[in-house]
């Protein structure tokens, strides 16, 4: 391959991974170019771009999943290289051609070496044939449900469907017994299809309590393949990983040279050029092959920090045609560093994904030692039609120790309003005892259950007293001209109490010279202090608290360290608001109606699954509220539907008899 200097790069790409190249890409010295839909026309990736276009409307399929569009912007545009990002078709061998076909660069590997690896069943083929360890399952093209079946039971339950062509967790269901295996074989190959157009699965035994580590690897096309060291990824929630950290721990050199040396054969064995990524499972010191993603990896920020190496610069370089600028024996690595994947989601609420506005986001600072990756600024909307991941926050020092001390603090720095995300689950995370001695198994944190959601007692009744004096500043605020109007204003033979209205708290207080004494449960807070532009610092007793307020539509969110709390304020809307918070058929959030699970005047009993609608490229199953009769559906298969719409009527028998 001939070197070439590229010059106008096109992202087929949004949000956050788009951001990221067009930095490094700036930094170049290239043009770039972004694509967006509807739902991304004022998205910041947009804004950072030298040039950008409309692609189609919000649903993935209609827009960034469109090769042709995209194409036609690249060719419109005068691009000669395309960077695909993680995701959509960043994997697509076809995409890939055609940008072969058109004589634009292509910033990732041959078409040969994505359908190498694209296929699962045909990437366990290859590995073993490289001596590869394999985990036992069945790996062909034969999907007939019945056989399937049959096969599961050949391997051993408990077992695991796996989108052939998938990854992130979509279209992975764990089988426990024989007669869970056909709803979710259904279940995965319509997330497989919903999310990769393919709904091809293979089957592996299950392999209980094991690590999965990865390893990064770069081949140019001149030869040269390398490894630039191995990542731990097994803090996973749903197998989608939450936070990783380079290098993994607990890895003899021995063995962390041959999975880095295996991961190499792995690269050369398909003839693959640009970033890679090898995924291993790791049990005790033998490891396992588990895929191989052909293209960037969400957390590739930790293997740069750890050697200093810029992979997007690199993946620019290797796609002009340049070789490789280190050797192996020039590769160290240098302290540690961990990312924590900020979702927005809610932790309390089985993690169902949120979208809404970004009313408030205030973030560390970014240093040597701190860096954020992220798609988003305050007064962004955050839409239900893609993954719910906002940010990355990466941390970085000289120790494994000091390194999880540092995201512990920039976790409590990272405050968002709006709504709800996991931030203060990803501090228990980084606090817990287990995870603070090395990386835990794949299944730890499914085996620590509602543990990781504990909230701190004391930091929510601090946090409960600063929204109460948030309320109150704000009162005090509306007149200051009249000591009529004034919260601390004269009031004859009587104690200046304020009743402070929240759904959820019985709280009074008593305005002072310098503040209030709030009084919550019978105990007396003294409290004193300001909020400027959100920014909160006060004394409580005495001690002194910093932290950010946000008050919109009768809500306060407070973001005090690693918590985010929010307190309704009650008025004469707030009930006909959240009345119907509660119903069980209603949608949990903005989504798509996928399937419905029974017809129409069908005997259900409670707990029955109803209907399944489709939400930031995950299924949620809705379940009949009480024993009755289907009476109707709201809404067809393939509508959308917006948070809290009532998706189907079940009727109550035994009520209608009385």
């Amino acid at each position: 391959m001939s070197t070439q200097s590229l010059q106008k790069i096109l992202i087929a790409n949004r949000g956050e991974i788009a951001c990221r190249v067009m930095r490094t890409a700036k930094q170049m010295g290239l043009t770039t170019v972004a694509v967006y839909s509807d739902a991304d026309k004022n998205s910041q990736h947009v804004k950072l771009a030298d040039e950008a276009y409309h692609i189609g409307a919000a649903p993935s399929k209609d827009s960034y999943l469109v090769a042709d569009k995209i194409m036609q912007v690249a060719l419109a545009a005068g691009a000669d290289c395309i960077h695909p990002g993680y995701g959509f078709l960043s994997e697509n061998s076809e995409f890939a051609k055609a940008c072969e076909a058109n004589n634009i660069a292509f910033i990732g590997p041959p078409a040969s070496s994505i359908e190498a690896m694209g296929s699962k069943t045909r990437a366990k083929e290859i590995m073993a044939a490289a001596n590869v360890p394999l985990v036992p399952g069945y790996y062909g093209d034969k999907q007939d449900p019945a056989f399937l079946q049959a096969e599961a039971e050949k391997i051993g339950y408990p077992v695991l469907i796996k989108a052939a062509f998938g990854g992130g967790g979509k279209g992975m269901r764990v089988v426990e017994q024989a007669k869970d295996f056909i709803s979710a074989l259904q279940g995965a190959q319509r997330e497989a299809i919903a999310g990769f157009g393919n709904d091809l699965v293979l089957l592996e035994r299950y392999v209980n309590k094991p690590r999965h580590v990865e390893v990064q690897i770069f081949a140019d096309n001149h030869g040269n393949c390398v490894y630039l060291g191995d990542r731990d990824c097994s803090l996973q929630r749903r197998h989608q990983k939450v936070i990783e950290e380079a290098p993994a721990p607990g890895l003899s050199d021995e063995l962390r040279k041959e999975m880095g040396e295996a991961a190499v054969r792995c690269a050369l064995a398909i003839n693959y050029r640009g970033a890679g990524t090898v995924e291993f499972l790791l049990c005790g010191d033998e490891f396992f092959f588990m895929e191989m993603n052909t293209r960037l990896q969400v957390e590739h920020p930790v293997t740069e920090m750890v050697t200093g190496v810029d992979l997007v610069n690199w993946q620019i370089n290797v796609a002009a045609g340049k070789a490789l600028p280190l050797a192996q024996d020039d590769i160290q690595l240098q302290g540690h560093s961990f990312e924590a994947r900020i979702y927005a989601e809610d932790p309390s609420n089985d993690f169902i994904p949120c979208s809404g506005t970004i009313n408030g986001l205030y973030i560390p600072a970014q240093s040597e030692y701190v860096r954020i990756d992220t798609g988003i600024l305050q007064g962004d909307e955050i839409s239900p039609f893609y993954d719910p991941m906002i940010a990355k926050l990466i941390v970085h020092d000289d120790t494994r120790e000091h390194a999880l001390a540092r995201l512990r603090t920039a976790l409590e720095q990272f405050h968002l309003a709006g709504f709800s995300c996991n931030v203060s689950f990803l501090h228990n995370l980084a606090d817990h005892a287990t995870f603070k001695q090395g990386a835990p198994d794949t299944h730890f944190i499914e085996e620590q259950g509602d543990t990781l959601l504990t909230v701190d007692n004391k930091q929510r009744l601090m946090s409960t007293v600063i929204a109460a004096f948030s309320y109150l500043s704000g009162l005090n605020n509306i007149a200051n001209s009249s000591p009529w109007d004034r919260l601390s204003g004269f009031k004859l033979n009587i104690k200046a109490a304020i009743n402070i209205p929240f759904s959820d708290h019985i709280i009074t207080a008593t305005p002072q010279q310098n503040g209030f004494i709030i009084t919550i449960d019978g105990v007396d807070y003294t409290t004193s202090g300001s909020i400027e532009n959100s920014g909160c610092s006060m004394f409580i007793n005495g001690d002194k608290h910093t932290c950010h307020v946000v008050n919109t539509d009768n809500v306060i969110t407070v973001m005090y360290k690693a918590l985010q709390s929010t307190f309704d304020v009650i008025d004469k809307h707030y009930v006909s608001e959240h009345e119907s918070d509660a119903l069980p058929l209603a949608a949990p959030l903005n989504g798509t109606v996928v399937k419905h699970l029974i017809d129409i005047g069908s005997a259900v009993t409670k707990g029955d699954a109803v209907v399944i609608i489709e939400a930031m490229k995950m299924e949620y199953t809705l379940t009949a509220p009480h024993d009755g009769v289907l009476q109707s559906y709201c809404f067809a298969e393939g509508a959308l539907v917006s948070h809290g719409a009532l998706l189907a009527i079940v009727t109550d028998e035994s009520s209608a008899d009385e």
